[in-house]
């Protein structure tokens, strides 16, 4: 994620902190209701962050809806040796923090015609969740599937929220992916061999659309699977952190 050095600065409190399991962590920012930050679901801010004395920009996902753009949520890791995300884990309720944004094309602004694909690894949801809710909210909309790897059962974020979500409602499909934990029933294993398996093995439909999110080499290896098997390049959306 990049963000521009022109934006003016907004400026939050602090209103609510929820932690997750392993050292995972939602800020939830409360800004006046006059200045309501408008967004695209998928966008992100840059948090401003004195660092080392220093203005840092450190950006986030917004995770909530664009609806309440009064009250953001972020989620964010603690990084070992991470300045940004140990000066966060110290931030406490009441707390203002700046940050400048909306930023990024990683967006869906309105329920895909098409049948869709999302694929996220543990905080690389918070992009997606904000998304799927969207979609779902539109009159109309193409069937939509979140496959969602974490390491463990404990540390799927909003589990119980998307399992409501898709068991209310037929258009969403939701298949959590764990990596580290053999006993699970579900699905287990690499996030692209979900893929490979589900979307290029199983039949010869080329014509859904996919939006990945995480960390690391793995996006782009999923991205480049797809490309490279008959999907179009646009029809193949990416944010790599």
């Amino acid at each position: 994620m990049a963000a521009g050095a022109n934006r003016p600065d907004h400026h939050g409190i602090i209103e609510r902190i929820v932690d997750h399991p392993a050292q995972t962590r939602s800020l939830f920012i409360r800004l006046p209701r006059e200045h309501a930050l408008s967004f695209i679901p998928g966008q992100f801010i840059s948090l401003v962050l004195p660092l080392g004395g220093q203005r840092a920009l450190r950006p986030y996902s917004i995770a909530s809806d664009p609806e309440q753009g009064d009250l953001l949520e972020i989620v964010l890791n603690l990084v070992p040796g991470g300045l940004g995300s140990s000066y966060l884990f110290a931030c406490r309720t009441g707390q203002e923090l700046t940050f400048t944004g909306p930023y990024g094309l990683f967006t869906l602004e309105n329920a895909p015609v098409t049948e869709t694909v999302f694929v996220a690894r543990e905080t690389a949801i918070a992009p997606i969740r904000p998304m799927i809710r969207r979609a779902l909210a539109a009159g109309t909309c193409a069937p939509l599937h979140l496959l969602y790897a974490a390491a463990r059962e404990e540390t799927i974020l909003y589990r119980e929220e998307l399992t409501e979500l898709a068991r209310g409602d037929s258009r969403l499909r939701f298949d959590p992916v764990i990596t580290d934990d053999f006993a699970w029933p579900g699905m287990r294993g690499p996030l692209i061999d979900r893929l490979r398996e589900l979307y290029l093995r199983a039949d010869e439909r080329r014509d859904r659309q996919f939006y990945i999110c995480g960390v690391g080499p793995e996006v782009l290896a999923m991205r480049d699977l797809l490309r490279q098997n008959g999907y179009a390049r646009k029809a193949v959306q990416y944010e790599k952190w």
